[in-house]
Formats: C-alpha cells, structure tokens, sequence
C-alpha cells in the first residue's frame, strides 16, 4: 500500500466527491477495497468530515454572498460566551462561515448567501440586535453572484496546491 495513499485520495475526493471508489481505485492505481478502508479511515479519524455539493448558488435564489466582518469587545471573550456563540450560530441557516480571527482590526467573520439586499439587511440588523453588548463594529464585503467572478467557489482547487 502506497505510505501517501489517505492524502491522495483526500486529493482525489477534493476533485471530484461523487466518484466510486472502484473508480478512485485505477486512478490510484491500488484495489478497490484499498481505497475503502482508507475512505472509511479518513472518515473516522474526521480528515474527511462531510460530503456535500457547490451548487449553482444563482439557480438557488440567492443574489449575494457576503463577507461580514466583526470586532467583539475582548471582555466577552471566555468559554461560556464562546459556547452561546456556537450555539448561536447553529441558528444563522444563511451563514456558511462563522469564526473569529484576526485582521483589519477585527476579530471575527460570516460568511453569508442572501437572496437580496433586504434579506442581507435582515441578517446584519439580527447580529447587531443580537450581540450589541459584545460587538465594537461590524464591516461588510457584499459580492453579487455570478458577476465577475475570476475564479468560483470550489475546494477542488487545493488538490492542486503546491507550497511556493
């Protein structure tokens, strides 16, 4: 058995998710049932944590993705808040995106679908209703689908990463 065989076929599902694993056999050129105990795992181990699809988000309904940035007061910052913040979040069905971090004097970001500006407004008007004694400032980055996109949302683009 190939010593890189469980990142080459996280790789290959990267690509390409639907295909069999008879199929990511001969691409790997190992036997099928190789390739289903090393999917199976990846699975268990949480390398792989779910399969899903990259629709066509316009077809959906949905008119803009959006970026929205956040910087929350550093006293809230604990484990009990951290926890009614994952809880909270579970609850936002429009963000696909919810995480803190660092840069342009925020600490936080959503990423969010919305089918129309209204529905956006709603979305930004909820999170400042509903964490405006945590929040310092919110920043938004609104894009609309499907209009000059350079390059489409997709995780198949790092099966071909290569560090500079």
């Amino acid at each position: 058995m190939q010593k890189d065989l469980p990142q080459k076929l996280t790789l290959e599902l990267l690509k390409n998710s639907k295909r069999s694993d008879r199929e990511l056999a001969k691409i790997l050129k190992v036997s099928q049932p190789t390739i289903s105990r090393t999917r199976h795992k990846l699975e268990k181990s949480g390398v792989i944590q779910e399969y899903t699809i990259i629709p066509d988000f316009r077809k959906l309904g949905f008119e803009i993705m959006a970026l929205t940035f956040f910087k929350m007061n550093p006293e809230f910052f604990s484990p009990e808040f951290s926890e009614k913040a994952r809880k909270g979040a579970e609850k936002v069905p429009d963000a696909i995106l919810i995480s803190t971090g660092e840069g342009m004097r925020m600490t936080g970001v959503i990423i969010s679908f919305h089918m129309n500006m209204t529905d956006y407004h709603r979305h930004l008007n909820m999170l400042r209703l509903d964490y405006k004694e945590v929040l310092e400032g919110v920043q938004s980055f609104v894009m609309p689908i499907g209009e000059a996109q350079f390059k489409k949302l997709s995780l198949k683009y790092l099966a071909s990463y290569k560090p500079l």
